[in-house]
């Protein structure tokens, strides 16, 4: 993994490894003997600067904040100035500086201790974490050429010296180049549940962490070069792939709050199926699935795919938690994507529907609750299975069935479906895939071939639920799906012996109203009753998720029969999309 984003941030990177695009947000103007004129807050830009690899203990030359410029911010900035002036001290022989030098030395008075004054009267408070930048008229000192050749030729110069007599081989690339030093490798920024200052991906901070007496990072063994190279292409995920003016193309999809995945190719590719897990294609994916049935019959032998890569990630603290890490080569990804959309299909009020990875995730998850993790759970468990074809987990039916028992109620008060078309879509998902070896395999519409109890049981109970809104109307404070669908779906038997008196009494209700209906009715859950021998005592998880896909099979089967039948209108307006 870490070898991997070695190579995309190699890929990815600009300029000297000295050097490293950073965030500009004040300028402060000072004249050619160092005095002070003013400050400057400009929209935030970012410009090439001396690179460090972490901030704690570290200054930048010529760009900094305030603590460190100025000593803003009292006793506890003191530190952090020294420093600062420490490093510019490196500097003493390069004349471009000599307004800087000034500004701190022969002119203090005029320079820093003034500009230390007018700091909080011209910045407001908003505005002052941002980098401070040196500026003469419209030159910022820090991004001239004299200033970028010396902080090169001083890194290379660093570089040299600390490879001296301890050469040692990287355990990414495996050459010694490069200095491996324990030192952080840089941090990461815009994880999720981080520190906003960043997370690192390697980092040795404890003595119980290290071994065969190293110290800190040289555990790792990981050299200067790589440490950049991962750090710069991770950063790069984890922006949306924004760099330099590039916005249209995102590398970085949010599962919940918690956690973010990230991907990415070995070779430039387009990657257009990965827009449709947000917002799925219908023909697009149609013509997916054909081209990859087709290849598949034609496919040459030993052509070298080019390779897909993601990453699952989350924040713990000032670390970074690696939840999931996919390869696969790019022939794989269309293969798995293609049989993705095939089984997550469901028939839904007429036509056929693919579903957004993240309505998909959701279906189990407690909207509300924001600390609710199931969501992000759940998201990684279905990229997995979307890339890689695997098995997810069958504790997600239970999440599922947890949400669909809830009664959830519409604005006006009416109690919602909670066998939506997206649960059902899951349901179905997990069941198959969890049951590919046993042979038996839900289809994505009504089959009245099948036999499976537990999915006729639950066409049984949307048939009583008909029953129950033809003999009384849709104004029914509590049906029998709000009180009765948590009962059913875990121990039949004995509910259905309750259930069965209840629906013959609505039948001769409505034998005096509606004699039509009440045939046509009674005529469905006579077929149905008369595949089954007797009503299971008990149903396990996985039959209860069955029982659920068939309650929603027949209300979809109703709802494409009985939408043409004017007779049968008023039995449908249950069925329509919140």
């Amino acid at each position: 993994m870490i070898k991997e984003l070695c190579e995309f941030g190699k890929r990815i990177r600009t300029g000297h490894d000295a050097l490293k695009d950073e965030p500009i947000s004040i300028d402060l103007i000072i004249k050619d003997d160092g005095s002070f004129v003013s400050f400057s807050i400009i929209e935030k830009i970012s410009r090439p600067a001396e690179a460090i690899t972490a901030k704690k203990g570290k200054a930048r030359l010529l760009l900094d904040k305030a603590e460190e410029v100025l000593c803003y911010g009292g006793e506890k900035s003191k530190k952090k100035h020294l420093i600062f002036i420490d490093k510019l001290n490196l500097y003493v022989g390069l004349e471009i500086l000599s307004p800087v030098f000034a500004f701190y030395r022969s002119n203090r008075e005029n320079g820093v201790n003034r500009a230390l004054q007018e700091f909080g009267n011209q910045v407001e408070e908003k505005e002052r974490g941002g980098n401070i930048a040196f500026r003469i008229n419209e030159m910022r000192i820090h991004e001239q050429k004299e200033v970028y050749e010396a902080i090169i030729e001083r890194f290379e110069r660093s570089q040299i010296e600390q490879l001296k007599g301890k050469k040692k081989e990287c355990s990414i690339c495996s050459k010694t180049d490069f200095p491996v030093l324990d030192q952080p490798h840089g941090l990461i920024k815009r994880v999720p549940d981080g520190q906003s200052a960043g997370c690192a991906l390697i980092s040795y901070n404890e003595n119980a962490f290290e071994s065969y007496d190293l110290t800190g990072n040289d555990n790792s063994s990981v050299c200067t070069n790589c440490a950049k190279n991962y750090v710069e292409g991770l950063n790069y995920l984890l922006t949306n792939g924004y760099i330099k003016g590039i916005s249209d193309y995102t590398n970085r999809k949010n599962f919940g709050s918690d956690t973010a995945m990230v991907f990415w190719t070995r070779e430039p590719e387009a990657l257009d199926e990965m827009n449709w897990f947000d917002k799925p294609d219908a023909g697009r994916v149609a013509n997916l699935i054909e081209s990859v049935a087709n290849a598949q019959k034609n496919r040459a032998a030993n052509i070298k795919s080019n390779q897909f890569y993601s990453l699952t990630l989350s924040g713990a603290a000032a670390r970074i938690a690696i939840r999931d890490w996919i390869e696969i080569s790019l022939d794989e990804y269309k293969q798995n994507i293609a049989k993705w959309f095939e089984d997550t299909a469901i028939r839904a009020y007429g036509e056929k529907r693919y579903f957004p990875l993240y309505v998909l995730a959701r279906a189990g998850h407690n909207t509300k609750s924001d600390s609710d993790p199931t969501n992000s759970r759940i998201a990684t468990q279905l990229w997995n299975a979307a890339l890689k074809n695997t098995v997810p987990s069958l504790w997600i039916l239970n999440a599922v069935l947890k949400r669909i028992r809830f009664v959830e109620q519409t604005a006006d008060g009416q109690p919602k479906d909670s066998v939506t078309p997206e649960r059902a879509a899951l349901l179905r998902f997990v069941l198959n895939r969890n049951n590919k070896n046993g042979g038996y395999m839900i289809k994505e519409q009504n089959d009245p071939n099948d036999k499976n109890s537990a999915i006729i049981c639950g066409k049984i109970f949307a048939v009583m639920e008909s029953i129950q809104r033809a003999a009384l109307g849709k104004e029914i404070n509590a049906g029998i799906r709000e009180r009765f669908f948590s009962f059913v779906s875990t121990s039949p038997a004995p509910a259905f012996g309750r259930l069965m008196k209840l629906s013959q009494n609505h039948i001769s209700k409505l034998k005096h109203e509606k004699p039509g209906l009440a045939i046509i009715l009674d005529k469905q859950l006579q077929e149905l009753c008369s595949l089954l021998n007797v009503f299971p005592p008990i149903f396990s998880l996985e039959e209860q998720g069955q029982f659920a896909l068939g309650y929603y099979h027949q209300k979809q089967e109703d709802y494409d029969n009985y939408k043409n039948n004017k007779e049968m209108q008023s039995l449908i307006e249950n069925y329509k999309e919140e």
